[in-house]
């Protein structure tokens, strides 16, 4: 058990380190200022629920490996995240668009993991959405903004988000880990999961003048058992290159 849940939260974990790292890449490039520092304010967010969720992975491992080492010292084919948050920024309506999709799924599974029968689990999910419960609302708001704009930034956001839809349905697809974990009370059923994620698609879509891509889409999977596109490892080469040039250095 000890193992199943080392692997789970290394899933929660390294979905919310490896978005941070992707939303920090626009640090100093947003394309306003209020933007830049939204988008990095959000990645902080994140980095820090994944210092909670990769502390925790590393104490149920018993390796003595902290966050520090999870992070830096594993290679891609270690890394347990979706496809999804992996995916390049692309132009701002892409990070918009992930950032979007994510926030919704991240919302819902806190909501449902706040029950967990784990005490420290749901402490991290109660803690967790409060500052996601504002993600998703400043996701949300800038999906319609952009929408509902020009003729050219509805163009953009729909091509984002026809493109994005195939990495989404990872997010809702159990693997016997997942049902591993909902049996024991630890985690939600993932399933249920999708149909209030559609309906607030669907309602932050309508009011965009976005067309939703078909649910039954065909869909990506293999992150959470570490089959990655290749732009992780380019992710990761950034991230963990001081690590890596100088292990064990300290500031």
């Amino acid at each position: 058990m000890d193992n199943q849940k080392f692997q789970w939260l290394l899933r929660c974990g390294d979905n919310a380190l490896i978005l941070s790292q992707r939303l920090s890449e626009w640090c100093g490039k947003g394309p306003a200022l209020e933007e830049d520092m939204a988008a990095t304010n959000v990645a902080l967010d994140l980095l820090g629920q994944a210092t909670l969720w990769l502390a925790y992975a590393g104490e149920v491992e018993g390796k003595e490996r902290d966050e520090d080492q999870l992070a830096f010292l594993r290679d891609a084919h270690d890394f347990r995240n979706a496809l999804l948050v992996e995916q390049p920024n692309g132009d701002y309506g892409d990070t918009l668009m992930r950032q979007f999709y994510f926030d919704t799924w991240h919302y819902f599974f806190l909501k449902a993991l706040q029950q967990s029968m784990d005490a420290r689990i749901a402490g991290i999910a109660e803690k967790s959405l409060k500052e996601v419960s504002y993600h998703l609302r400043r996701s949300g708001d800038l999906i319609v903004r952009l929408g509902d704009g020009s003729a050219e930034s509805h163009r953009r956001m729909q091509h984002s988000a026809d493109q994005l839809w195939m990495y989404t349905g990872e997010l809702f697809t159990a693997d016997a880990l997942d049902i591993a974990m909902a049996q024991q009370g630890i985690a939600p059923d993932l399933a249920q999961l999708r149909e209030d994620w559609l309906a607030h698609v669907r309602e932050i879509f309508a009011e965009a003048t976005l067309t939703v891509p078909d649910p039954a889409a065909w869909m990506q999977s293999g992150g959470k058992i570490g089959r990655h596109t290749e732009h992780l490892g380019f992710l990761l080469a950034e991230m963990q290159f001081l690590q890596r040039a100088y292990p064990g250095a300290q500031w």
